[in-house]
């Protein structure tokens, strides 16, 4: 059964605002296809940037673990989706998660949501790299962490210099992984066929 989501303070005034964009842009709000588009966009907009809400730390120390492990876990092709902080654009693609334990684990699927807040949120992917790192080795202080999201740019591909098929790279490591022979390792492990 879906349930409408609970959304934050100034929607009103976020649809208002987006019915004057719109009628900026030279459309008329009133038309029949129109009417309910700036309040359906300040939803959509709540719900791409509620990561502004959330808090990446708790969601890791909400599921810590004691376990004596100190080989590479890896969490790969973690989809998402976010919004480029430049021109409010969508960039997408897939988030490839290592980390080395220092006798603490956290669940898989936390290391996912800690993807998902961070991406919701207006961004740059260098940004959502780095913080992504940061969450996991500052949470969970483990022997290394490594991050590496590959993404596809709206903004690259629909305007300016319009390259539908560029795909951009960005990679974060400490610790462990500082080491190529590790680095090598997740990497070899990513790109392998499932």
């Amino acid at each position: 059964m879906y349930h409408e989501p609970e959304y934050r303070e100034g929607l009103e005034q976020l649809a208002d605002h987006y019915k004057q964009i719109i009628t900026l842009l030279g459309e008329d709000t009133e038309r029949e296809g129109l009417e309910k588009t700036p309040m359906r966009v300040a939803k959509a907009m709540q719900t791409l940037t509620q990561g502004y809400t959330m808090d990446a730390h708790k969601v890791l120390t909400d599921a810590l673990f004691k376990e004596d492990y100190n080989h590479m876990v890896i969490v790969k092709d973690i989809d998402f989706f976010s919004l480029c902080e430049h021109h409010m654009l969508p960039f997408y693609g897939k988030v490839h998660v290592a980390y080395i334990p220092n006798g603490t684990i956290t669940g898989l699927s936390k290391i996912a949501r800690v993807v998902d807040i961070y991406s919701h949120r207006l961004q740059v992917q260098e940004r959502m790299t780095m913080q992504i790192r940061q969450c996991i080795e500052e949470t969970l202080h483990p022997l290394g962490v490594m991050v590496v999201v590959e993404a596809k740019h709206m903004c690259m591909q629909m305007r300016g210099v319009e390259k539908q098929n560029s795909i951009t790279t960005t990679s974060e490591f400490s610790g462990a992984f500082q080491q190529a022979k590790t680095r090598q390792e997740f990497m070899n492990l990513i790109n392998r066929n499932s």
